[in-house]
């Protein structure tokens, strides 16, 4: 069975005072959400035992945080400069430590870095190999998943398809390190949105599902009943996070997809 979390890319404490945020998560769960998935930034945007107690009292979980963040403060696994790498795979590290508090795992994709950062994608890429290898002997420590997500083109440089994806982590050669797929991304560099999820089979570890749009699911035009029949074929029993990012205030887009997802059922 698929377990369903609600994405909120916002930090938490900018949407309200302390009564407004508890009441969103709230609602979130009332939608029938059994997590939240989150930005992660170091230092944390809210404390580590403010975030727990506000989410537990909400009867969710926090299943995946995401890290893309941190390469706005110029942290990059592909930089040409191998103190920034260091000062990355440091920096997901500390990650790892606040996922272990919250049985969650990390989400990376932003942090491989652009074209600009290294026009060629075979030293990216052997360098973000290198940075993971690092952050995953912590991860295989601690008993944490990481996840790639495949981020189209125009807004990561590298590893943009499910398949590349799937082959930088057979490179890595980390059994914590898995694929995942967000149907957005998909929509742009794939085929098709079924095959990259048989292609995964049991080694997909986290999904995102996002309208062609970036809106409520079911305002757009991907066909998200056939995704989670694909789902169900490899027998998917993870979360899979709904990501709305535009053109809908954050308790519609959690009420409305929730809605459209229950239909497909």
């Amino acid at each position: 069975m698929i377990h369903y979390s609600f994405m909120v890319i916002e930090a938490l404490n900018t949407l309200g005072d302390e009564t407004e945020v508890r009441e969103l998560l709230a609602f979130v769960k009332k939608c029938g959400y059994e997590g939240i998935e989150l930005n992660l930034d170091l230092p944390p945007a809210l404390p580590l035992d403010q975030l727990e107690r506000w989410v537990g009292e909400a009867g969710l979980v926090i299943p995946s945080f995401l890290t893309g963040g941190a390469y706005s403060r110029g942290l990059c696994l592909s930089s040409p400069d191998a103190a920034v790498r260091q000062r990355t795979a440091e920096h997901l590290i500390r990650c790892l430590a606040v996922a272990e508090r919250f049985g969650s795992i990390l989400v990376v994709g932003l942090l491989q870095g652009f074209r600009k950062d290294e026009p060629d994608p075979a030293k990216a890429n052997e360098r973000i190999a290198g940075c993971l290898r690092q952050v995953m002997d912590r991860a295989e420590a601690q008993g944490t998943d990481i996840v790639i997500e495949p981020v189209n083109h125009l807004q990561v440089g590298f590893n943009n398809s499910v398949g590349e994806v799937r082959a930088l982590v057979e490179r890595v050669g980390s059994t914590n390190l898995r694929p995942m797929v967000d149907t957005v991304h998909m929509n742009i560099e794939e085929r098709s949105l079924i095959q990259p999820i048989l292609d995964c089979g049991p080694q997909l570890r986290h999904v995102h599902l996002c309208e062609s749009n970036g809106s409520f699911l079911g305002s757009g035009h991907l066909d998200f009943g056939s995704v989670l029949r694909a789902l169900g074929q490899i027998h998917y029993e993870g979360f899979a996070s709904v990501k709305v990012y535009r053109n809908a205030e954050i308790r519609d887009a959690a009420r409305l997809s929730m809605e459209y997802l229950r239909q497909q059922a």
